[in-house]
């Protein structure tokens, strides 16, 4: 169960740039419906978390990725009005690279997936923490 969990869940998410643009997500599922973001998901029962990166890029997005290093390892905790923890996941951030961008399709979990200029990224009501992983993935690049 993901709303209110007994222990937090362990989620991936990649990082993936094609020159000045990187990858996004707008959630087609709670939490965080309708926001972009970047494309990731929840690690399944023995899958490793490299395995589950790739995974959730193929069906978020129709991209095969290659996974590189971990670029950040985040909180999420989403209360509720009152308190109470309604979500709670410990997302492990890659980077990822990909030979083919064109590629891009909006797949089963994704209400939308593009390629947006970083420095657009506050138009698209991005996270402050996805955009700080997304810079800090950047830096890692140069």
């Amino acid at each position: 169960m993901r709303a209110f969990p007994d222990r937090p869940i362990v989620g991936v998410g990649a990082v993936i740039f094609d020159a000045d643009r990187v990858l996004l997500v707008k959630r087609g599922h709670e939490p965080l419906k309708g926001q972009w973001t970047l494309p990731g998901g929840t690690v399944e029962i023995g899958e490793t978390l490299e395995a589950a990166v790739a995974r959730e890029i193929m069906e978020e997005t129709g991209l095969a990725v290659d996974v590189g290093p971990v670029v950040e390892v985040v909180d999420r905790v989403q209360r509720t009005e009152d308190g109470r923890v309604e979500y709670h996941f410990i997302i492990v951030d890659y980077l990822c690279y990909t030979r083919d961008t064109a590629a891009l399709a909006r797949g089963s979990d994704a209400a939308e997936a593009q390629w947006v200029e970083v420095g657009d990224l506050e138009e698209y009501r991005v996270p402050g923490s996805a955009i700080d992983v997304i810079l800090k993935a950047r830096r890692m690049l140069l």
